[in-house]
């Protein structure tokens, strides 16, 4: 999906180089549409580059010289395709902490606690950074906007349900 994001993020933004990309891709929270790092960014780059789907078009600003982007006629026809196989996918989210839940009965009551305690945590501040994102950006697409305000409830649910979950181990104890 690494790949989609570069090239929709060119088509938005061409003759961006890379590092602008990835600051825009942390910037706009892409981190919970995909997983992605420094490194898996800079290989889907070259990957995109090799393909010839994008191509460099260096620039200089007097300071030093920059190998900037721009999406070719063959990575408009990619991007077409990856709209589409994205685009058509309904895939359940899976949180990894469910695989831990399988297996609940078989760890410390306590320590169970402490991991709710920590999703409850690491939620809290999804929600609170998908809250800054919508009240503060105005640059975000109005299908971005609803995408996040769709997380943003879902997080919500989550939430709630982890203080439920909780509360009923704890009444268990």
């Amino acid at each position: 999906m690494i790949p989609l994001l570069i090239l929709g993020l060119l088509k938005q933004n061409p003759g961006s180089y890379g590092y602008e990309l990835l600051a825009l891709m942390e910037e706009r929270h892409y981190k919970y549409i995909v997983s992605f790092t420094k490194g898996s960014f800079y290989y889907n780059l070259q990957q995109l580059e090799e393909k010839q789907y994008i191509k460099k078009i260096n620039q200089s600003d007097n300071i030093r010289e920059t190998n900037n982007y721009i999406i070719t006629e063959l990575g408009d026809r990619e991007f077409e395709k990856l709209m589409y196989k994205y685009g058509s996918k309904t895939e359940y989210i899976n949180l990894s902490f469910y695989a831990a839940m399988l297996f609940a009965n078989e760890y410390k009551s306590e320590d169970i606690i402490k991991l709710i305690e920590i999703q409850i945590e690491q939620t809290k501040n999804k929600i609170s950074l998908l809250e800054q994102s919508l009240e503060h950006d105005e640059t975000i697409s109005m299908y971005f906007r609803k995408m996040m305000e769709n997380s943003h409830s879902h997080h919500l649910v989550n939430v709630e349900w982890f203080e439920g979950l909780l509360k009923d181990i704890r009444n268990e104890n």
